[in-house]
């Protein structure tokens, strides 16, 4: 009485095989989502404090931002009436060198904008932009501070009627 090979419990048997899982084939981008939205947080937190590193007290106008298509050349004037580049001290002698160096052939067409603290000598600022003029920049803007709340300035004295 012999048993054939397929009728015990040990022998393999044909028909029954475990089904295998395919491969998963899709991304799982959540987790790429998460880490873009803090990327994103913190480029915009830190995004303003990435502005030109001379520090100034700008003076407050109800002007609205200026919109800037290509990348303008900031020119700043301290307290003391010091001129810089960017981020760089310059001599008022070399500020021309400097910034037709910077925009190259596109010397009518780069905008420059000039910041100048609130206690910056008048003439200091009227210095460099009169210099930046006469290099032959024509988009040049003075910075200022935008006042939300600004109160409107007071009515001109009659300098008749003092007294």
């Amino acid at each position: 009485m012999a048993l054939g090979a397929g009728a015990g419990g040990g022998g393999h048997v044909r028909g029954r095989r475990r089904a295998r899982r395919a491969p998963l084939t899709e991304i799982n981008v959540t987790p790429l989502v998460d880490v873009m939205l803090v990327l994103l947080i913190i480029f915009m937190i830190s995004a303003p404090l990435l502005t030109v590193g001379v520090p100034l007290e700008l003076p407050r106008t109800d002007a609205s931002a200026v919109e800037a298509d290509d990348e303008p050349i900031t020119v700043s004037v301290d307290r003391a009436g010091a001129t810089f580049v960017g981020e760089d001290a310059v001599p008022f002698d070399d500020l021309a060198r400097v910034t037709t160096a910077m925009a190259g052939r596109e010397i009518e067409e780069r905008p420059i904008f000039v910041r100048a603290d609130g206690q910056a000598p008048y003439e200091a600022v009227a210095r460099v932009m009169a210099r930046l003029s006469a290099v032959g920049f024509r988009r040049i803007n003075l910075i200022t501070d935008t006042a939300p709340n600004a109160t409107p300035a007071a009515a001109p004295v009659d300098a008749g009627a003092e007294g």
